[in-house]
């Protein structure tokens, strides 16, 4: 695989020097046309040490407009990283629509090196392909433009390099001991590399071999390959945006003119609709309820924070079905330092600029606390699916990618709950009707309430989806008779207790 970038090329200075003044004013003005655009663009470079990486990366925040730029550049993770999936920083670090970010050292050193020093075995290495491949299949789907340039050198050039640098009085720090601990392992290195490229080449992310022996034709092949691949991006997503205007069918046509009559099939029973909604709790037993259930929670709340286990709950539900009311319940089972609620509503403008999951995991906690989300990224197949603020190729491929979510806090020990809060249209006319009587709940109820009332159908059927494809057996989904919220509060507390017992004991119910 890495022949063809051991063959020396190079490019003289004058050759360079010509093309560099026309490539730098493209560059630019691309990265001016990038601002207006729906995506960002991510550069990883990977490879050998001393092969030009850093100096890649350098030399296009020279060029390029610097505050358009994000630049990362990871080492091990810190204890604040180590406490939380191992994606998190990269997550957290993605740039927004219209910028470009540069990333160095990222999430191709832990397989590379894991490989080479025998960390990792094959079925561990493979693992983690697949969650890369996820990764940036789901950033390549939501518009975003990864380009991956692997730099090489041969081992005799490579130990040439080190040692010029070596010698260098103001490069000489870039070289290290793990610098020429890697170059003595280079032929399992590039075994590794080898596999890591071939397993995580893909249509919307392939890898680009650069020679990196000759900084001239090195530079000129990232500067002109990120380029054409911007261009052509600009131009592809441009012209699909236009594409993706079609005129309104004609009533003919949305009738299904010259087909027979679809038969109108009986209305069938969903999820929901198998909730026993009669279900209730008295006052006292359920004060008695109360106190015993915080109580058992605390327990088990601080058992997991010893452990250095977080916790994830997660709260979905109609219009006034009680979210709000379980979560101020559970406050005092608690600790306040370890307890953060985090209530969801439109996204902002700089939350829009992000993958849509970004705005989640930039909340996850550190080990041993409890992260209560109002809300989640389940409204990506809610209200943005019911109210077509995103295309249905979007909400659709949402379920798989939430599902790759929830697995990766699970693996890393995080434990999670989710629950659905199920109330009727009539007992949510009820508390309506209550909140407007009431000055200090007025401010609840809002237009969109009513509006969302008036599409519970479409809302049933997205839900009754949302369940069948995202409660899997690590993260089902736990549905509360919610007509009493008495009753729904304690299940809910108890699902908590028992959700915490099974990751704690290894109990099963």
């Amino acid at each position: 695989m890495f022949r063809t970038a051991e063959v020396g090329r190079k490019i003289d200075k004058q050759t360079f020097r010509e093309a560099a003044a026309p490539l730098r004013i493209e560059l630019v003005e691309l990265q001016q046309a990038l601002r207006g655009c729906p995506f960002p663009v991510i550069v990883v470079f990977a490879g050998v040490n001393g092969a030009g990486k850093s100096e890649s990366v350098n030399l296009l925040s020279e060029w390029m407009d610097p505050r358009w730029l994000v630049t990362r550049a990871y080492g091990p993770p810190s204890d604040e990283e180590r406490e939380r999936p191992d994606f998190w920083r990269y997550w957290r670090d993605l740039p927004p629509a219209g910028r470009t970010g540069l990333f160095l050292s990222s999430w191709y050193s832990r397989p590379v090196l894991g490989g080479v020093y025998g960390e990792l075995d094959e079925a561990a290495l493979e693992r983690m392909y697949a969650r890369i491949n996820a990764f940036e299949g789901q950033l390549a789907d939501a518009g975003a433009l990864i380009v991956k340039f692997w730099m090489h050198l041969s081992q005799p050039a490579q130990k040439k390099r080190l040692k010029q640098l070596e010698r260098d009085p103001h490069e000489s720090w870039r070289v290290t001991k793990e610098d020429w601990r890697n170059w003595k392992h280079y032929d399992r290195f590039i075994v590794i590399a080898e596999k890591t490229i071939m397993r995580t080449s893909q249509g919307h992310a392939p890898w680009v071999i650069v020679e990196g022996a000759d900084s001239n034709y090195r530079s000129l092949t990232v500067l002109t390959t990120l380029r054409d691949r911007l261009a052509r991006h600009i131009a592809d997503r441009t012209e699909n945006r236009a594409e993706a205007r079609p005129s309104k069918p004609s009533k003919a046509v949305a009738a299904g003119a010259g087909a027979e009559t679809p038969v109108a099939l009986p209305k069938q029973p969903n999820v929901l609709t198998t909730l026993d909604l009669s279900a209730t709790l008295a006052r006292k037993p359920y004060e008695q309820a109360l106190q015993a259930e915080r109580a058992r929670l605390n327990g088990l709340y601080r058992r997991a924070k010893a452990a250095g286990r977080s916790i994830v709950l997660v709260f979905e539900g109609w219009d006034a079905a009680g979210k709000g009311g379980t979560i101020r319940r559970l406050a005092p089972a608690i600790d306040a330092r370890d307890f953060a609620v985090i209530p969801i509503a439109a996204p902002t403008d700089e939350e829009r600029a992000h993958h849509y999951l970004w705005r989640f995991w930039r909340h996850l906690s550190r080990a041993g606390r409890v992260t209560v989300f109002d809300r989640s990224w389940y409204g990506r197949v809610l209200v943005e699916r019911v109210e077509t603020l995103c295309e249905e190729s979007d909400w659709r491929r949402a379920y798989s990618e939430i599902n790759d979510f929830e697995r990766q806090l699970i693996e890393h020990g995080t434990i999670v709950a989710k629950f659905w809060l199920h109330i009727s249209p009539d007992e949510q006319l009820q508390r309506f009707r209550q909140r407007e009587q009431v000055a200090y709940k007025r401010w609840k109820l809002t237009e969109e309430d009513w509006r969302n009332r008036d599409r519970w159908a479409d809302y049933e059927a997205a839900i009754d989806d949302m369940i069948a494809q995202t409660s899997t057996h690590i993260a089902p989904w736990t549905l509360l008779e919610a007509n009493c919220k008495r009753h729904a509060r304690i299940k809910a507390f108890r699902t908590i207790s028992e959700r915490l017992e099974t990751a704690l004991d290894g109990k099963r119910k």
